[in-house]
């Protein structure tokens, strides 16, 4: 599943790269709804953090006990994050992109892109690509 998940992920980051990125102004709703989730995370509260995933993702992992574990395997910088910080909020090929810096316990730096939906709901998470962090000297 976790495969799945990030093949498609992948093809709408790759995707999202043949297109020109239009920075946009911060978005005090899409990252209220991405700290939302990451603070259920910390209190391994996976039916609150399951409920900011857009329909899409819910219909993947079907419960929130199964989107908990993805999570907590396969992005635990998400999961127990140290430091949390949002970057640019970008347009890309209609979609909206929040870039988030993610700090974990270790001290390493990890630089997300969550893709975010509006839904009848207020703003969902409807996928999220790990990217390259940025090299930083010592």
């Amino acid at each position: 599943m976790r495969q799945i998940i990030f093949g498609i992920v992948f093809w709408i980051g790759w995707s999202g790269s043949l297109f020109a990125a239009e920075n946009l102004p911060p978005e005090p709703e899409i990252e209220g709804t991405i700290q939302g989730q990451i603070e259920a995370f910390q209190m391994d509260d996976f039916k609150e953090a399951f409920s900011f995933a857009s329909p899409n993702i819910q219909t993947i992992f079907r419960n929130p006990e199964n989107f908990g574990s993805m999570v907590k395997n396969g992005y635990p910088m998400v999961w127990r994050p140290d430091e949390l910080r949002f970057l640019e909020l970008r347009e890309i090929a209609g979609n909206l992109w929040q870039k988030v810096l993610i700090r974990d316990a270790a001290g390493t730096v990890h630089i997300l892109d969550y893709q975010m939906i509006s839904t009848a709901d207020g703003w969902r998470i409807n996928g999220v690509q790990l990217l390259r962090a940025p090299d930083v000297g010592a």
